[in-house]
């Protein structure tokens, strides 16, 4: 009696563990990369010498935009003028800590396999109010000199 042909064995269906992990880290961390590099950059060349494009509806119409003045304040940040940040556009100080928190979960989630919570439809409401209203309060007159960029 003859025995049928041995077959190698089937690949196996499940990934391990560690090439899921390195999956799942590779957009968060290439996230991060990116954005790392986009900050080396920003503290390299200085956009208070110029060299960056304006803003459109600032060149436009006057007005300064709820992210005016944000790549001045992430070089002031990058290189540790707080102040200087502050002056620039102080919504994107308060809300640079948010966003590395953000950050450090999303890789800490993709690390662990978990998936994040949903996020209640009414933070995207708020965030907008938010931008919206400081769009509008940078330009009055009275609060330019605290909220415009300098």
């Amino acid at each position: 009696m003859t025995r049928p042909p041995v077959s190698p064995p089937a690949p196996s269906a499940t990934v391990r563990a560690e090439d899921r992990t390195w999956r799942a880290l590779r957009t968060p961390l290439g996230v991060g990369a990116g954005v790392a590099g986009a900050t080396v950059l920003l503290a390299l060349v200085d956009p208070h010498e110029g060299g960056y494009p304006l803003c459109p509806l600032l060149a436009l119409t006057g007005w300064a935009c709820p992210a005016c003045g944000g790549l001045r304040a992430t070089h002031d940040l990058a290189t540790g003028d707080l102040a200087g940040a502050w002056a620039m556009n102080p919504l994107w100080v308060l809300v640079v800590p948010f966003l590395v928190v953000a950050w450090a979960l999303w890789v800490r989630r993709a690390r662990r396999g978990t998936t994040a919570r949903a996020v209640p439809p009414w933070t995207g409401v708020v965030g907008l109010a938010i931008l919206i209203g400081f769009g509008i309060a940078r330009n009055v007159p009275a609060l330019a000199p605290f909220l415009g960029p300098s």
